[in-house]
């Protein structure tokens, strides 16, 4: 059995620590996908008060589609949220960047509102022409995911230039 990594042994085995930096554009995209989650709970609420009967009655088909949006809400919008990390990591910019840290959020926002507004017509059994937003969100999201990919793939593969930093006496008199 192996002693516990600590200390000084613990930095030779893991290498060089690194401190993640996010641009100020994804900080703000980020924080506006955890906001996000506050809607995606309130959507395992009300399919907890579905199933035990406290809210309206659904259709099957209703049911399935309600937990299909908010499924594909919790996980597209956590992809959105590594993506966000892994664009600024490629130091991604210009339309690609655009591409690589909006297209994942937008198609999990599309995909969702979708699933839910294409089944709310009062007992419904088959989706309203609103589906059409479900494919838009695939398709933003396979454009954003590529997109990511790409990035990365020819990303170079080099630490990113360090970044001066000032003293906070530098200056004072």
């Amino acid at each position: 059995m192996s002693a516990p990594l600590t200390g000084r042994s613990a930095t030779a085995w893991l290498g060089r620590v690194h401190t993640l930096r996010l641009s100020r554009h994804s900080r703000i995209l980020a924080a506006v996908l955890l906001f996000s989650y506050l809607a995606i709970e309130y959507g395992g609420y009300y399919l907890v008060q579905v199933a035990s009967g406290r809210e309206a009655e659904l259709t099957e088909f209703q049911l399935a589609f309600s937990r299909a949006g908010h499924a594909h809400a919790g996980v597209l919008v956590t992809l959105g949220l590594i993506g966000l990390i892994l664009a600024d990591a490629t130091r991604l910019t210009g339309f690609r960047g655009y591409l690589a840290r909006h297209a994942i959020p937008i198609g999990a926002l599309l995909m969702a509102v979708g699933f839910f507004l294409s089944s709310s017509d009062p007992g419904a059994t088959a989706p309203n022409d609103l589906i059409m937003l479900v494919w838009i969100g695939a398709v933003s999201l396979a454009i954003g995911v590529i997109t990511l990919a790409v990035g990365l793939l020819t990303a170079a593969n080099e630490p990113a230039p360090p970044r001066s930093v000032r003293s906070p006496r530098a200056g004072v008199r």
